[in-house]
C-alpha cells in the first residue's frame, strides 16, 4: 500500500531530513585516517540521543540480515557498499567510506547516504563517487508529478551506462514515511514510461549504488555487510525526496 503524504506531513519529514543531512555531513567531516568506525557510530548515537530521535536501524531484522541490527548507522568500507556493520576498523588513507543513516523524529522517517574518500583520493575512486552523485541528481530531476517510476529508474541507469558501470538490481530505492521501507521499490535501472505514476505526496528514497567493474555481491560473514564479488570499491548516494506539484523536493539536502 502506497500512502501519499499531505503538505503538512511532508514538512514533518523535512524536519527529520534536515537532521539526517546535518548528521551525515558532520560524520563525513570526521572520517579521516586514524579514525575508528566505532567512533563514528558513537557520535551518531550521541546525535540521536541529543535530538530525541529514534534510529531506524537499531533492532532492524529484515530477511536479508542476520538477527537484529544493533547499531544506528551503516558504515561500508571499500569493497563493502551496503548495510555495513560498524566494527573496530581504523580508517586508512585512500579508503572509500559509505555512510548510510536513517532516523525517525515524531514518527516521520528520513534516509540518506553518501560516500566519501578518506585522505588522499585516487582518480578512479573520485570518478566512481562522482557517478552515483550525478545519477542521484538525474533521478531527482526525473521525479516529476505525472511521470512514471520507470522514468526515474531509467535516468539513474543512463548515468551508470554513461560511466560504463554495471547496475545491481537486488537492492535499490524505496518508499518511506512512518517506516523506513515502504512501497514502492525504486530500481536503479528501468524503462521510461513504465510503472507507477508519480503523484504529489509520494515520498521516496532514491539510492544509486554500484562499483566500476561488478554487479555481483555477497554477504560478509558478519551477516549484514554486502561486498562486491571481485573486491572492487563501491559508491552509494541517497536522498529522501517528496513529489510536489513543482517537482521533487529533496528533504535530506543541506548546504
Amino acid at each position: 500500500m502506497i500512502e501519499l503524504k499531505t503538505p503538512q506531513e511532508i514538512e514533518k519529514m523535512a524536519v527529520t531530513g534536515r537532521f539526517v543531512g546535518e548528521t551525515l555531513a558532520e560524520l563525513a567531516e570526521l572520517a579521516r585516517p586514524g579514525v575508528n568506525l566505532m567512533d563514528l557510530e558513537q557520535r551518531a548515537r550521541r546525535r540521536i540521543k541529543e535530538r530525541g530521535a529514534v534510529s531506524c536501524y537499531w533492532d532492524y531484522a529484515p530477511s536479508f540480515g542476520r538477527g537484529p541490527f544493533r547499531n544506528v548507522i551503516c558504515l561500508s568500507v571499500n569493497d563493502a557498499v551496503l548495510h555495513g556493520l560498524p566494527h573496530k576498523y581504523t580508517l586508512r588513507d585512500s579508503d572509500v567510506l559509505t555512510l548510510d543513516f536513517a532516523v525517525s523524529i515524531d514518527g516521520w522517517v528520513a534516509d540518506s547516504a553518501r560516500t566519501v574518500i578518506v585522505g588522499t583520493p585516487r582518480p578512479e575512486d573520485v570518478r566512481l563517487v562522482e557517478s552515483t552523485g550525478v545519477a542521484l541528481e538525474a533521478g531527482i530531476a526525473a521525479a516529476l508529478p505525472g511521470a512514471k517510476l520507470g522514468d526515474v529508474s531509467a535516468a539513474i541507469q543512463a548515468v551508470a551506462t554513461e560511466y560504463g558501470y554495471p547496475v545491481n538490481m537486488q537492492f535499490g530505492g524505496h518508499g518511506l514515511g512512518h517506516t523506513m521501507h515502504e512501497d514502492p521499490h525504486v530500481a536503479n535501472a528501468g524503462r521510461p514510461g513504465r510503472g507507477l505514476v508519480l503523484r504529489p505526496g509520494l515520498t521516496l528514497a532514491l539510492e544509486p549504488w554500484w562499483s566500476a567493474t561488478s554487479n555481483e555481491i555477497f554477504t560478509d560473514p558478519d551477516g549484514w555487510t554486502l561486498r562486491f564479488q571481485d573486491g572492487s570499491r563501491g559508491s552509494h548516494s541517497e536522498h529522501t525526496i517528496a513529489i510536489t506539484e513543482d517537482g521533487a523536493r529533496v528533504l535530506t539536502r543541506v548546504d
